[in-house]
């Protein structure tokens, strides 16, 4: 069987940790932003963690 390819839209989006988390941009500050507070958008600004739900999944979109 040959290796599994990563997914390159993932890899753009997704990016281990060094204990092994996934990082990820937070969505919702690319446009409309005139109604949203200062604060909100400051916050948007910060990476996040995918939910563990999802950790698998995108763990394995990003096997190499």
């Amino acid at each position: 069987m040959p290796k599994m390819k990563t997914h390159r839209g993932a890899a753009k989006r997704f990016s281990l940790t060094g204990s092994g988390k996934i990082k990820k941009n937070s969505a919702y500050k690319s446009h409309i932003l005139e109604k949203k507070s200062a604060k909100r958008k400051r916050n948007l600004r910060q990476p996040d963690l995918v939910s563990p739900a999802d950790t698998r999944r995108v763990k394995r979109m990003l096997a190499k």
